[in-house]
């Protein structure tokens, strides 16, 4: 359950074992640190923020926290551990024995879903990424960097799956990802959610209020595929989305309180 992190990729599904998926998520990730660079919070590259990184999937003690430039932040592949025995709960192969490859009659559908799902996660930090300028405490800047970061972070636990599961086009997939911008004219975000606008604090507390709330009922019900992989994958990123749905709830609740305190010494009215 606990992550390597002497390797150039953080991770949790023993990739130096596997030169060639190793070598080609090597090949991907400086384009996802020029993308971070390019796309990523603006101007904000050289600060030294407290953020939360996983260390561990063990529920009971997986983060760890400290300051970190953000382009330094250690993302990495990080899945639950496999369940012993575990079946397809669901549908036709319900009681089958859970898949630990693509069956190929699925193979497209299964692509199309972990692409969708991989697309939501940078178009998200780029939505976000001017906010950080407007910040309106040192409170919210921090969780709004933290929010970005585990972003970035769900990207790469769909591009591992991409990558080894889906060989050549999970590949280009994983390489298309970086190539989308959110409010794109020729090159949009996938589902068009993200590619709205996401101007000032309050939208950014209720994109994570509703949004990610929604993003939380999609993660649950890839968390119960019949693709383990794709299952232990998604259970682990629940695990940080918790953190996503905090800063929504708790903004709109401190936007209301501030807003009914205002009312009151002004007597207005409701």
């Amino acid at each position: 359950m606990s992550i390597d992190y002497s390797q150039k990729i953080p991770n949790n599904v023993n990739l130096n074992d596997n030169k060639t998926l190793q070598r080609a998520l090597e090949h991907w990730q400086p384009e996802f640190i020029n993308w971070w660079k390019d796309m990523g919070p603006d101007d904000s590259q050289a600060f030294d923020v407290y953020l939360r990184t996983a260390v561990s999937v063990d529920p009971a003690g997986w983060a760890h926290f400290d300051y970190v430039k953000m382009p330094d932040y250690r993302w990495g592949i990080f899945l639950n551990p496999a369940e012993e025995g575990r079946k397809v709960n669901f549908g036709a192969h319900k009681g089958e024995a859970a898949w630990q490859e693509v069956p190929g009659e699925y193979r497209s559908n299964l692509r199309r879903l972990i692409v969708t799902q991989g697309d939501t996660e940078p178009a998200s930090v780029e939505q976000q990424r001017h906010l950080g300028l407007t910040c309106p405490s040192l409170y919210d800047m921090r969780n709004l960097f933290q929010v970005n970061v585990e972003e970035g972070r769900h990207l790469w636990a769909m591009v591992y799956l991409l990558h080894a599961y889906f060989g050549r086009d999970g590949r280009e997939e994983a390489e298309a990802l970086l190539e989308r911008r959110s409010g794109d004219a020729d090159n949009p975000r996938i589902l068009g959610a993200f590619n709205e606008r996401t101007p000032d604090w309050l939208s950014f507390f209720m994109f994570t209020y509703f949004t990610d709330r929604d993003g939380k009922y999609q993660l649950c019900s890839l968390a119960e595929s019949g693709f383990d992989p794709l299952a232990r994958t998604c259970k682990f990123m629940l695990t940080e989305e918790a953190h996503h749905m905090f800063v929504g709830e708790s903004g709109v609740g401190r936007v209301i309180q501030r807003t009914l305190d205002v009312m009151n010494q002004l007597k207005s009215a409701a």
